[in-house]
């Protein structure tokens, strides 16, 4: 909404309205099986892919270089400054992970200068098991793929093969 030329503006709410009507969309109109959906969502997007996890049944998610919520952003990026006083939205992954239990992959470059790694790291620490982690040395926040290369799909493809076998919840 709002991107393109779509209709409305963008705010949380319609943003993760969004993610439910595109899951749905899978689901209803494509028919694609829930043991077959693994959800991702990136930076912003990883708090809609959080939200459509709280309330779609899905195989896994996947966040890249997610971040636990907005305030955590303002905190981290204005410290001292109380900038988080000033925001409207929360994007508040960190407590929807609370209610997730499904696995997760959480992947995050090292050199991240829009999102810090430790935001990632907080991401990970509130997650439910089972989790993993997967740290891209030397990647910024738009070059994750390139610079974790095979690896990077190596990863996304091992969580996606385990995750979407009937009887396999470990990652």
């Amino acid at each position: 909404r709002g991107y393109g030329r779509s209709e409305g503006r963008p705010s949380e709410e319609g943003l993760y309205a969004d993610g439910l009507a595109a899951y749905d969309y899978l689901k209803d109109v494509r028919g694609v099986q829930p043991s077959h959906l693994v959800l991702f969502g990136r930076s912003l997007g990883a708090a809609v892919a959080g939200e459509v996890a709280r309330h779609r049944q899905a195989s896994g998610l996947i966040l890249e270089s997610p971040f636990p919520s907005v305030e955590a952003v303002a905190r981290t990026l204005y410290a001292g400054l109380p900038a988080h006083l000033l925001l409207h939205a929360r994007f508040d992954l960190a407590a929807r992970l609370k209610e997730i239990r499904i696995p997760v992959l959480v992947l995050h470059g090292d050199h991240d200068t829009i999102i810090p790694f430790a935001l990632g790291q907080q991401v990970y620490a509130a997650a439910n098991e089972p989790k993993r982690f997967f740290r891209i040395p030397g990647a910024d926040h738009n070059d994750t793929y390139l610079v974790g290369g095979e690896g990077y799909f190596q990863e996304l493809l091992h969580f996606i093969g385990r995750v979407t076998q009937a009887d396999a919840p470990s990652i």
